[in-house]
């Protein structure tokens, strides 16, 4: 399947929760206070939370004044475009796949860290880079087992310590090795902890410093992974990890599973940190660069207006190959 067919199936379970309600509230009635009250509810209950809901309704409210919209499909429009811009990752996001990077992957035991490791490492292999892993969260017992199945399945290197070693020596034998070897991108798998947030900051701050010393030509980049299924709580955890470790990124996981996806919205709308990368399945396939757009169409469109978009895919398919 292509992306936005995996994405789409992905957010299946997603959509049952979300798209009905959508369609209720914009069938055909007068934009009033009642209109919404009711969008309101449908997307605080999509975990988009409170704070990001009431934005969203302010911009909602300029814009069907400015522009004099009368209908609520009109609405509807404008709602989804407002969500896509909030969510649309700036032209530099994703600078550091262009030359060396050394990718620091942080998150709580649980949110599937270690699964998007292997499936990042597996996507930039397919991409023709030189990729290797790093077992740098060495407090968690069979870490580094985990973590060399997936380097297996994805076909990279791994470099590995022993249980308790401090994870910056495990990082620092990862570079030298890295550099050795010519890899493009090293990914390294660090904090799976945020219960003292000054020691997690302290151990980041060590690695950093050792990256700027042995790899000073690769771009750092930190992303922390959080569970789409927990809601709010993940939206709790995303702002630890940004105020210990100054993140640059989310990895959403489980987005196949039972999330509502709004805390998609709400992790950007408030913590200004852009989602960059979404698991929507097991396979090791079903991690992919978040599309704002596909993301936002899977999710508040009906089923009809998806396959009118399918259809669209697949006339712009066929004409590029002449075949329309």
């Amino acid at each position: 399947m292509g992306l936005f067919d995996r994405l789409k199936s992905g957010l299946t379970k997603t959509r049952d929760n979300i798209a009905k309600s959508f369609d209720n509230v914009f069938t055909p009635c007068e934009i009033d206070d009642d209109f919404y009250d009711e969008l309101e509810e449908i997307l605080i209950m999509s975990d988009v939370g409170v704070t990001t809901t009431g934005n969203i309704l302010d911009n909602l409210r300029d814009r069907v004044k400015s522009e004099h919209l009368k209908t609520t499909d009109e609405c509807r429009r404008v709602l989804m475009d407002t969500i896509k811009e909030q969510m649309t990752p700036d032209e530099t996001a994703y600078d550091f796949e262009k030359g060396r990077a050394v990718i620091l992957v942080i998150g709580v035991n649980g949110v599937g860290k270690t699964t998007s490791i292997g499936k990042l490492a597996s996507m930039y292999k397919k991409e023709g880079r030189r990729v290797m892993l790093a077992a740098a969260d060495t407090f968690r017992a069979a870490a580094g087992e985990q973590l060399t199945e997936w380097a297996n399945r994805a076909g990279v290197d791994i470099i590995k310590g022993s249980e308790g070693q401090d994870p910056a020596s495990v990082v620092f034998d990862a570079l030298r090795s890295a550099k050795a070897k010519n890899t493009d991108i090293l990914i390294c798998d660090t904090a799976g902890r945020l219960h003292n947030k000054k020691n997690l900051m302290e151990e980041l701050k060590k690695i950093h410093r050792i990256i700027d010393k042995e790899y000073p030509e690769a771009a750092c980049e930190t992303l922390v992974v959080i569970d789409g299924t927990t809601g709010q709580n993940a939206l709790m955890q995303a702002r630890g990890f940004h105020e210990a470790a100054d993140a640059t990124g989310i990895i959403m996981t489980k987005l196949d599973g039972t999330a509502k996806g709004g805390i998609a919205i709400a992790v950007q709308s408030e913590l200004k940190i852009p989602v960059k990368f979404i698991g929507v399945g097991e396979g090791i396939d079903d991690l992919q660069r978040f599309d704002p757009d596909a993301f936002v169409d899977a999710m508040f469109l009906n089923d009809d207006e998806i396959k009118d978009i399918d259809t669209d895919e697949a006339e712009v398919d066929d004409a590029d190959t002449g075949e329309i």
